[in-house]
């Protein structure tokens, strides 16, 4: 007969399953004294622990194999101007000492004050050298200052370097001005992104056009005024802050003319669209500063055109000056006591006729009004003293009339009116 079972199975056909301790982990003693086992087992290897941090600490801070014995464990990389006494002077106080007490950061500021260092990195190399790596600062013009000739990088940065250094470098950067150590760094910044934009624009078509330029003044950050070599003299040219290549060309094509008729040319305005102001030398004489050109002479001449007003207010010009039509645009010029002012009005959108050749600029020659003579001044002068004394023998009948009493008064008044 076969044995009998109990039945598992409950009335609803669910099945009992057999309920089983859990056990609790080996780290989590029941009782006390496990506890305490528990706590001081966990002390001793806090302590350890603490030992062997102090134990490495102490042997990487006093054995002899992490100190800096001497200046042959410095290593430096990317130097040029700077020199490895510039670095020493900065890493002298840590000669002797444990590589771990170095302050990197600390250091690596102090390089990067040297105006020659760009950014700097220092780092630690096991077990006792120290690595330092340097990005020098790149010129990109001489600057003039004080009488004397330095460089200048593009963030605005002046670089200081012997004579003798600069020519072994065989630079060759325009010389700048305008460009004061005084001026915050963010100024200078944006008078050389003036010059770099100037530069970059120039060579665009590949001709290398900036080699021709000897001399840049950035007094202005808006007017980029070049020193232009021309046939032993100097012009200066106003280049403005945009559509450099455009103007210099303008320039090139025009400028041999231009000297031709006008032989004492200083500088040229070039800034506006549709005219070009040209300015003479203080010492022209006034037959050359007020010639005009008469288109009945040659066909290549330019047709004299009328004189732009001397008195513009500057919002006229501005406005003037970029209109693209026929009209013709005239500018407002300031010209100096000593100096005369030419304006050259190109005529691009005007359609050429058989009798004047429109694809050359004209020229009209204006010239400032003279000054009095002397004899004038001095008459002038004398008319305003007479109506000061009269003025003042006025003012002093007045107060004498006023300060005395109404009955004396009346008899005056009434002798004057029999006289009368």
């Amino acid at each position: 007969m076969p044995v009998a079972m109990d039945d598992i199975d409950d009335d609803d056909g669910s099945s009992r399953k057999a309920s089983r301790p859990q056990g609790r982990p080996w780290w989590k003693p029941t009782g006390i004294t496990g506890r305490v086992l528990a706590g001081v087992v966990f002390i001793s290897l806090l302590a350890a622990t603490g030992f062997a941090v102090q134990a490495v600490r102490h042997y990487l801070d006093h054995d002899a194999r992490f100190r800096i014995a001497g200046a042959d464990n410095l290593q430096v990389t990317g130097i040029g101007q700077v020199t490895r006494g510039d670095l020493l002077a900065i890493f002298g106080g840590d000669m002797g000492r444990n590589i771990f007490f170095v302050p990197l950061s600390e250091r690596r500021t102090q390089i990067e004050q040297i105006p020659w260092v760009e950014r700097a990195t220092v780092m630690r190399l096991l077990p006792d050298r120290i690595q330092v790596s340097i990005v020098e600062r790149k010129p990109v013009a001489f600057v003039r200052q004080a009488g004397k000739i330095g460089l200048v990088d593009a963030n605005g940065v002046l670089l200081d370097m012997p004579a003798a250094a600069i020519a072994q470098h065989h630079y060759s950067f325009p010389v700048l001005t305008g460009i004061d150590a005084r001026d915050p760094l963010s100024s200078r910044k944006a008078r050389l992104a003036l010059y770099l934009r100037l530069m970059s624009d120039l060579d665009a078509n590949g001709q290398h056009d900036s080699d021709q330029i000897s001399e840049i003044d950035l007094t202005d950050p808006e007017d980029a005024r070049v020193v232009m070599p021309e046939q032993g003299s100097d012009i200066l040219a106003h280049f403005g802050e945009d559509h450099f290549l455009e103007r210099y060309q303008r320039y090139k094509a025009h400028i041999a003319e231009w000297r031709q008729q006008y032989p004492h040319l200083s500088a040229v305005d070039l800034r506006y669209d549709q005219q070009v102001v040209l300015e003479m030398d203080p010492g022209a004489d006034a037959a050359s500063s007020t010639h005009t050109m008469n288109p009945a002479d040659s066909a290549s001449k330019p047709a004299p055109s009328p004189a732009v007003p001397a008195k513009q207010s500057d919002a006229t010009h501005k406005q003037t000056a970029g209109n693209s039509t026929s009209s013709m645009a005239a500018a407002k010029v300031n010209p100096p006591a000593s100096r005369s002012h030419l304006v050259v009005k190109s005529h691009r959108s005007m359609a050429a006729t058989p009798k004047h050749d429109f694809r050359k600029p004209r020229l009209v020659a204006r010239k400032k009004p003279a000054r009095p003579s002397e004899e004038q001044i001095e008459r002038a002068a004398a008319r305003q003293r007479a109506l000061r004394a009269q003025r003042h023998a006025l003012q002093k009948h007045a107060a004498d009339a006023n300060s005395k009493p109404q009955a004396q008064m009346k008899p005056k008044v009434k002798l004057a009116e029999q006289g009368q």
